[in-house]
């Protein structure tokens, strides 16, 4: 009688019961399912994102080397640059004193000897003052009195430096660069007698009166050798 009991609440609720629990089932497992799903989704996710970042990461920091290199390359080049320049200046400078001495040397290396005679020749009528003259060659004449020359050696000095430069304090010679009345080569040796040797006469004087004295001794001296070679 309990057999049949059981069976009957088996026939009845069993089938039931079973269905209920296997939805039940079915719904849990679609819930942890899902919820696994969910991980996975998020985990993927997360791990894309960290992909993503680093990729990020490295792209910026290629692009950092790239700026880097390239702002070193442009470092470089610039260097370069000044580095090309500062040997070309160099070279320039070396070869403005190389012609400078060759002019120096051509015209100066003959100048170093003692030239003589001093007497007057082919001057013409011998000044008896200054007051003969007028102007820079006044000025000349004054000057060369006073570095201890006689009155005889300006009419030398006369025709030298009227070959040479006209008596123009602003003469310059175009192919050797000599400069004022006494074509001194560089100007610059005139500096010694003023700081206006390039535009006034008496620095020039000065120099050139001292210039012939070590050189010649006199001015008719100077005017010996002017004539034979055409400089002095």
């Amino acid at each position: 009688m309990k057999g049949h009991f059981v069976t009957l609440l088996w026939s009845r609720f069993g089938p039931r019961a079973l269905s209920i629990m296997l939805l039940l089932l079915a719904v849990v497992g679609g819930i942890a399912l899902g919820a696994s799903r969910q991980a996975q989704h998020r985990m993927g996710t997360s791990a894309a994102d960290a992909r993503t970042e680093a990729d990020e990461q490295r792209q910026l920091k290629l692009a950092a080397a790239d700026r880097w290199s390239a702002s070193a390359a442009q470092r470089q080049a610039e260097q370069d640059a000044k580095d090309k320049a500062a040997a070309a200046a160099a070279q320039a400078a070396a070869a403005a004193q190389a012609a400078d001495a060759a002019a120096r040397g051509s015209n100066a290396a003959s100048r170093s000897n003692d030239r003589t005679p001093s007497t007057p020749t082919n001057v013409g009528p011998i000044p008896t003052s200054c007051a003969t003259y007028s102007g820079n060659r006044a000025t000349g004449c004054t000057l060369m009195l006073q570095w201890g020359f006689t009155i005889d050696q300006m009419a030398c000095l006369d025709k030298m430096w009227a070959k040479e430069s006209g008596w123009n304090q602003l003469a310059k010679n175009r192919s050797s660069g000599a400069y004022g009345i006494p074509q001194a080569l560089p100007a610059s040796k005139m500096g010694a007698y003023g700081a206006d040797y390039l535009t006034n006469a008496v620095p020039q004087i000065k120099w050139g009166l001292d210039y012939i004295k070590g050189r010649y001794k006199t001015p008719c001296g100077a005017w010996n050798f002017w004539q034979a070679h055409n400089w002095y």
